[in-house]
Formats: structure tokens, C-alpha cells, sequence
């Protein structure tokens, strides 16, 4: 066969001959294709000449593939599939030619993760902006996703069947002592923490509920020296030996040189998810981001590999 018949090949053959293997006859695929049964014998018999094989057995009982065409068939297949992928690539390339995806966060993240990510993002798709608004309150970034303020949220697990949701990472709870802290053991115990004086969030921060509800659990009462709002103001009252915190890891970062930090007597972590609103039509960049959110690999820092 020369280049020119390889040229005069259209896609409506194929489409023809694909439907006719899969239905078993003409009436059928003629009614899957939107066509006249006429049409489709049309199309067969022309791609059966151009290609100067006989592809179709016809007989009473119905149509059935040669063996040639049962070859020919799988390339048909591919190169349908190959069609549907360059159009989807175009859709997609449409999609993420400007506009812009919209995230909400807790500052933990937004200061460790959320970064990295971004600059990810913005290499591969320079035109889309992203917009980041840093949240004091958990509650706040899942109520800024419910208003349509935001496309993409962080936020704990489990949570409110309002978002679809997928896990990102799991931070575990540490205790930060001050570099003269000794140890009386060779772990660190509940008694430890309950003697110690203690540098801790509000009673009312989200992001220590857990913890606090675990101290319950193991009936530990903590010896709170200092209620501080900011999480690095709190590591720094540490470093200077002003008493002990807990915090989740990646809130205490950067820790300082000479902190000691010790895992729990019974560790606990916060799951953080990456949260979107269910059932919400998102535009493409939102899913590009999504997709670099969730190569793990690429984006977690060294303290949580």
C-alpha cells in the first residue's frame, strides 16, 4: 500500500469497523454509530479496498472479523485511543492558559509545604496565577471552601462529608524541651511532661484539641506555664529554657539548634488532608494542582520524609 492510500484512510472507517466487531453486525453498529446501515457497509468496503484485504466476513448470521481484521482491529483501537489522548492534551493545554486556582490554608503548611508546591506549579503552567490566603483557624479555611472563596483547602482528617478529600501527611505531636533538659529515663513519660513547666497554644486552638484529648486519655495534667498564640514564638520561649512545649513536628519548624525534641510516651499524630469542595465543577488548573499536591515525594520536607 503507497503513502497515498495510507492518507485516504479516515477516522470514520475505523470507527466503523470497531463498532462492527463489537456488535456482531451492521443494523447494530449502524444504530451505536448514528448512521444508516448503508453508510457503515459503505465504509468498511472502502477501508477493505484502500487496504486490499478483506476485513468483515458477512453471513447470514451475522459479521464477523478475519483474522486479518482482527489484526487490523487493534491497531484501529490504538489509534482511536491515541485521538482521544491528543484531544484531551488539547483540552487540557486550553484549560490552563491563564486563570487562576484559589487555596486556603493553615500556616504550618502554607509555610513548609505549600511553597515548594507553587513553584512546581508555576514552572509548568507560568500562566496561571496562584492565590494564597493564610488562615489562623482550621474552621476558617473549611468555611472559606464551603463560600467559594477558595478551590483548594488544607485541612484535617476526618472531616465534614461537605469535601472530597485525600491524605497528605501524617504530623506527628513532639515534645520540645530546652537544651538543659535531662532526660531521667531513656524515654520520655508522662510524669516528664506533667512536672515540667509547660509553653502551650490556647485551650480553644484547633490544631491542639487532639492532643489535649490524648494528655485526658493518659491522665497527664500539664503544668501550663505560658498560653502563647504563635507557634514560633512558643519554640523560641523553648530555646531560651522558659519551659517545654507540644506541638505537631511541622508547626515547630524551624526548630532550633540545641531544642531537644522527643516523641510522646504514646505518640499521636494529625492526618492532614488536602480538601476540595464535593460535587464543585472545577476548572483544569485546579486539577493540575491537585496532581502536584499529590506526589508526596516531590514536595515532603526532609523532617517528614
Amino acid at each position: 500500500m503507497n503513502s497515498t492510500r495510507q492518507g485516504q484512510i479516515k477516522l470514520s472507517q475505523l470507527r466503523a469497523l470497531i463498532a462492527v466487531a463489537e456488535r456482531g453486525n451492521f443494523g447494530e453498529a449502524a444504530l451505536q454509530l448514528g448512521l444508516s446501515q448503508s453508510a457503515v457497509s459503505h465504509a468498511i468496503a472502502t477501508l477493505e479496498a484502500m487496504l486490499g484485504v478483506v476485513l468483515i466476513s458477512r453471513g447470514r448470521h451475522g459479521a464477523y472479523l478475519t483474522p486479518v481484521g482482527d489484526r487490523v482491529l487493534t491497531y484501529a483501537r490504538q489509534m482511536m485511543q491515541s485521538l482521544d489522548g491528543m484531544l484531551k492534551e488539547a483540552n487540557l493545554a486550553k484549560g490552563l492558559q491563564g486563570g487562576q486556582v484559589r487555596i486556603a490554608s493553615f500556616r504550618s503548611v502554607a509555610t513548609h509545604i505549600l511553597p515548594e508546591a507553587i513553584a512546581q506549579f508555576r514552572q509548568r503552567f507560568p500562566d496561571i496565577t496562584v492565590q494564597l490566603t493564610d488562615h489562623e483557624d482550621l474552621p476558617e479555611v473549611e468555611q472559606t471552601l464551603r463560600e467559594g472563596r477558595a478551590d483548594i483547602g488544607f485541612t484535617y482528617l476526618p472531616t465534614s462529608e461537605d469535601f472530597e478529600v485525600w491524605e497528605l501527611l501524617q504530623d506527628e505531636f513532639v515534645a520540645l524541651f530546652p537544651p538543659t533538659f535531662k532526660l531521667k529515663g531513656v524515654r520520655l513519660s508522662w510524669d516528664d511532661l506533667a512536672h515540667h513547666p509547660i509553653i502551650m497554644p490556647p485551650e480553644t486552638d484547633a490544631t491542639m484539641l487532639q492532643f489535649y484529648e490524648h494528655c485526658l486519655a493518659f491522665h497527664c495534667t500539664l503544668n501550663v506555664a505560658y498560653r502563647v498564640n504563635t507557634d514560633s514564638t512558643i519554640v523560641s520561649m523553648v530555646a531560651r529554657g522558659l519551659g517545654a512545649a507540644v506541638l505537631p513536628r511541622l508547626a515547630a519548624e524551624p526548630i532550633p539548634t540545641g531544642v531537644q525534641v522527643l516523641s510522646l510516651p504514646v505518640p499521636i499524630y494529625r492526618v492532614i488532608g488536602i480538601a476540595v469542595l464535593a460535587d464543585a465543577l472545577q476548572v483544569p488548573a485546579v486539577f493540575a494542582f491537585l496532581d502536584i499536591l499529590k506526589c508526596k515525594d516531590l514536595l515532603m520536607p526532609k523532617l517528614l520524609a
